[in-house]
């Protein structure tokens, strides 16, 4: 391959036709047929032909200008300008480093700083006093061909052309012309279409068979070929067309010191800055390559090319949720009301409520997604056999021998933990004799039936009662002596009714209570699920027993969490509450299970077989711990002496709040909506990113729409927020079609804010049914910070610097036990001086990360590897040393350097010293 740089005629006297001729972008997220970057050649070639870009000055001031590279690549000039044509210009050779995003102090102070993406701005730092020109692009794309281009005339200087000349020849386009060559087995030169298609889908397989095709005759088009055959060319110019990312490119070119690949050391450097991935060593580094990179070359020498960086960012290894929560990873021996429990309502129904099917694949489709709590609905049934059903309704039958015969043999398919039956007994003490029968025989020691220990003030914990089924029902007193009693009716729906109606109605005795007779031997497989009433939080605390269960209803539910949130979470501490949803839900449709999660409320029954956003939250909560149905509560829920509303619309007392921040980069292989009635294929994508939690955290935002183009949309859009219970927060991901006839929704993923994994992550889209969608994916980057030291300022007007008199100081609860208040005063003035020290660390973390050039999401060692080059003279002596020696890195001046980079020791100095102070104090804490 031939590398040609494309030179423009010289300059009229007024500029405007070359203008005219010149004012090109590159762009590779408008029109699929657009041309991609893969190359440093390719970002040269576009700074060449040059680009619009907007100037950014202090005081609001922004020009437009026409940037672009002399031919000799010495030289970047724009136009037009006041100035002399030969001041229009920055040398090569001048500039110190190129800094993304709005990391200058132009860009700060600048009025309309916040109308400008930060994905599209860029700066060039250049002389020896270190100026800045600030650039903001048309679009993120943009930017990214100046930086890559910039950083890599920077790296190679004169050397440049010779560099981009070899590069043709490199391990990549080795490796394509070696897959070519295995197909052409008779040396022709040529191979037919249909073998590269196949070839080029089986290296890609998220491309259409009909996209390589077209991509191939519009190539054979331009050259006014005819035939079908395909040469080795060709194949080549159309595999980098099809199956580079430009994304990535970006990203690798980022870390390899501007390599066409990334050596051991350079994916250690990325695997430990950017991904977070501790204790990373060359050994590690190079069973990636090994495991990713297709090329032989690539494998043997430890280099990783761009499709093996591609493979590696695609793989499950670099998915956005943390392998860590595939297993159970949480501590499974607290309490079981410290837990919440995933729950099916009316399990055996496989549609409405009404009129549906009951069918026993509803109890096996439940067990297998990790429910631990399903519901039996028993009523007499012909041949003295009890069946399951909805009472009083259309839906069929199903005998409950066959669920219990279901349940025995998936009740621990998906989990090892106890599995809750929620009895809702409907039968004559015949047929509940038999109920008893069945379940002793099929059941057998799974069982528990253990009464429960009156010393005891808790639940046994998730691990005591492994493998265990605990019956939730009616029970008879204690003191009853016969063989069968009477207890109220548990019928769900019944309970409703009576408890609103007391709510209701002036003589709240109108509703009169149901009884019905309990046989013993039903009642003595109940132990530590016993069902009763609710009556009022204040009587609970006082009267309820640790092992006694309410059910709510969920529009009861909702008027405690409205009105009593603080209450609601005191009782969810020491007791189990059962939330089912409303009657009124005859089409099955859900309630949001989060609207009691925040109360506490473990067990949250919901419709498994209607899909939607509420079934997604389920699933993706109970993802987080092995989806072994149980999640352990956030601790502000189990404390005893913990105090927290659920309806907080602020932060949350001893909770440190935190910045989550997400970058929607780009899409891959979006499918057409399935109910959509428009033809074709080509869909609008634009995604919704939401945070569902308390009300403090619900937020949603949502990009741009990129138009026909579903295959490899680029969005580059930021967003950030703010979480104030990240253990009760969760992010949602939908993609939708702008262009749809009857159906928008392409695809969703939900994940547990405690799941995320930071970095460049690739984020696989599930139906609306919760199946994965083949090889669709989003690819983002995400980044948690801490409120006060790593996060810009927050709408809700929370300041990243604060001085002392704005500072939040933890506060103590008097509990008017003197010797315990006295303990706990002597503690405040240490308290006190621990938060000064974090503070001052923090806000010096602040300043630091600003004259590194890096944004606040940045972390300490990403400020290093920014700021080290500037630590080295002209003939690369080093102006600054890090003395490794001390407990905590320090940095030392070597003669006389230049002020900006005293300030950033100086700045330094202020991060470390309190740093070791605050480690030192803690320490010293018994």
């Amino acid at each position: 391959m031939v590398f040609k740089l494309r030179v423009h005629p010289p300059s009229h006297g007024d500029g405007t036709k070359q203008k005219r001729e010149r004012k090109k972008t590159v762009s590779f997220s408008s029109m699929p047929t657009e041309k991609k970057i893969s190359s440093a050649s390719d970002c040269i070639n576009s700074m060449v032909e040059g680009s619009e870009l907007k100037k950014v000055r202090s005081n609001s001031r922004i020009y437009h200008r026409y940037f672009l590279l002399d031919a000799d690549m010495q030289s970047l000039r724009w136009e037009p300008s006041k100035k002399d044509s030969e001041k229009a210009k920055i040398d090569i050779k001048s500039i110190k480093e190129v800094r993304t995003g709005k990391n200058t102090d132009i860009f700060r102070s600048n009025g309309i700083s916040d109308q400008i993406s930060e994905d599209c701005a860029f700066s060039v730092i250049y002389g020896e006093n270190y100026e800045s020109l600030d650039l903001v692009a048309n679009s993120a794309d943009v930017a990214n061909i100046w930086v890559t281009g910039l950083r890599y005339l920077i790296s190679y200087g004169k050397h440049t052309l010779d560099m981009l000349e070899s590069s043709q020849d490199n391990m990549r386009t080795s490796w394509v012309s070696q897959m070519f060559s295995e197909i052409d087995v008779d040396n022709l030169g040529h191979i037919t279409l249909c073998n590269a298609v196949q070839c080029i889908r089986n290296l890609n397989p998220g491309l259409k068979t009909s996209k390589i095709e077209l991509k191939f005759k519009e190539l054979h088009k331009s050259k006014d070929k005819a035939g079908t055959e395909v040469t080795k060319e060709e194949f080549i110019e159309v595999f980098h067309e099809l199956c580079t990312r430009p994304e990535i490119y970006f990203l690798l070119v980022q870390f390899s010191s501007n390599k066409e690949f990334l050596d051991t050391k350079d994916l250690m450097m990325f695997l430990e800055a950017e991904q977070g991935v501790a204790h990373i060593n060359e050994e590690i580094s190079l069973e990636i390559i090994h495991k990713y990179e297709p090329s032989k070359e690539g494998r043997e020498k430890g280099w990783l090319s761009i499709d093996g960086f591609t493979n590696y960012l695609m793989s499950p290894d670099c998915y956005i949720f943390d392998p860590e929560h595939k297993k159970v990873c949480q501590d499974m021996k607290q309490p079981l009301s410290h837990y919440f429990i995933n729950s099916s309502h009316n399990t055996y129904l496989i549609e409405d409520q009404f009129r549906g099917p009951s069918d026993i694949t509803g109890y096996i489709r439940a067990l297998k997604m990790g429910c631990r709590s399903v519901e039996l609905d028993v009523w007499d049934g012909p041949d003295n056999e009890p069946v399951i059903y909805t009472g009083h309704t259309m839906t069929s039958q199903i005998v409950f021998r066959s669920v219990i015969d279901i349940i025995n043999k998936y009740a621990f398919f998906a989990s090892e933990y106890p599995l809750i039956l929620c009895l809702e007994n409907h039968c004559s003490i015949k047929q509940q004799k038999v109920m008893v029968q069945h379940m002793k025989k099929l059941l057998g020691d799974k069982l528990y039936t253990t009464s429960p220990n009156v010393e005891e003030s808790y639940l046994p914990s998730p691990d005591v009662l492994k493998g265990k089924i605990l019956i939730k029902a009616k029970k008879l007193s204690s003191n009853c002596s016969g063989v069968e009693g009477d207890v109220t009716d548990e019928d769900e729906g019944a309970e409703m009714s009576q408890r609103m109606g007391k709510e209701n109605m002036e003589q709240p005795n109108n509703v009169p209570v149901k009884r019905f007779q309990l046989c013993k031997e039903l009642s003595e497989l109940v132990s530590i699920c016993k069902s009763v009433q609710f009556k009022e939080f204040q009587v609970s605390f006082q009267v309820q027993k640790y092992w006694e269960v309410c059910s709510f209803n969920e529009v009861l539910a909702s008027k405690y969490a409205n009105e009593n949130p603080g209450d609601f979470v005191n009782y969810n501490k020491r007791f189990l509450a059962r939330v089912f949803p409303s009657p009124m839900r005859i089409d099955s449709s859900n309630m949001n299970p989060q609207d009691f999660w925040k109360c506490g409320c473990q067990i949250v029954a919901m419709n498994f077989q209607t899909p939607g956003l509420m079934m997604d939250l389920n699933i993706g909560w109970f993802r987080q711990n092995g989806n072994c149905g149980y999640v352990l509560r956030p601790a502000i829920m189990r404390e005893e002496v913990s105090f927290f509303s659920a309806n907080t619309k602020d932060s949350v007392p001893g909770v440190s709040p935190q910045l989550l921040h997400i970058k929607i980069i780009s899409g891959q292989n979006f499918p057409k909506p399935k109910g959509s009635g428009a033809k074709g294929d080509v869909v609008d994508p634009y995604v919704y990113v939401e945070i569902h939690g308390i009300p403090a955290d619900c937020a949603e935002q949502r990009t741009k729409t990129v138009h026909q183009n579903g295959d490899a949309p680029i969005f580059d859009e930021s967003f950030e927020f703010q979480i104030n219970l990240p253990e009760l927060a969760m992010v949602r991901f939908v993609v939708l079609d702008d262009d749809y006839i009857g159906d928008e929704f392409i695809g969703q993923y939900t994940i547990p804010f405690e799941c995320l994994q930071t970095g460049y992550r690739h984020v696989p889209l599930q139906s609306l049914t919760g199946e994965v969608l083949a090889h669709a994916s989003l690819f983002v980057h995400v980044a948690i910070t801490n409120r006060r030291g790593g996060g810009k300022p927050h709408k809700r007007g929370l300041s990243v610097r604060k001085g002392k008199k704005s500072r939040e100081y933890a506060s103590l609860r008097t509990l008017w036990i003197k010797t315990v208040d006295e303990v706990f005063k002597n503690a405040q003035p240490p308290i006190r001086d621990a938060t000064d020290l974090r503070e001052n660390m923090q806000n010096a973390v602040v300043s630091f990360k600003e004259l590194c050039g890096l944004s606040s999401v940045a972390n300490l060692m990403q400020c290093m590897l920014a700021v080290s080059p500037r630590f080295l003279g002209p003939d690369n002596t080093p102006l600054v040393v890090l003395n490794l020696s001390e407990q905590y890195p320090t940095m030392e001046l070597q003669g006389i350097v230049p002020e900006v980079l005293k300030k950033i020791v100086t700045t330094y100095d202020m991060v470390s010293c309190p740093l070791s102070v605050y480690i030192a104090w803690v320490r010293e804490i018994p």
